[in-house]
């Protein structure tokens, strides 16, 4: 019984992990649009550039640690 509320708890969090990593992706994606657009860019909108990029790669490495596949990638 144990197990199979593992795979599932384990299922839930890998989507949940999946989720979170697009929309960071997407929101690294905006910051990066920002920071181009801007002729100079505040230290503030650096900074959450610098966030965002950070964020992105966290979920990025925590997602291979669990080798998940998104798409066609692991």
């Amino acid at each position: 019984m144990g197990f199979l509320r593992k795979n599932k708890l384990r299922k839930e969090f890998d989507e949940k992990l999946v989720d979170q990593l697009l929309r960071q992706k997407e929101e690294w994606n905006r910051q990066k649009r920002l920071v181009e657009n801007s002729v100079e860019p505040s230290p503030g909108v650096l900074y959450e550039l610098k966030l965002a990029e950070a964020k992105y790669f966290f979920y990025l490495r925590e997602a291979k640690k669990r080798k998940l596949r998104l798409g066609g990638w692991k």
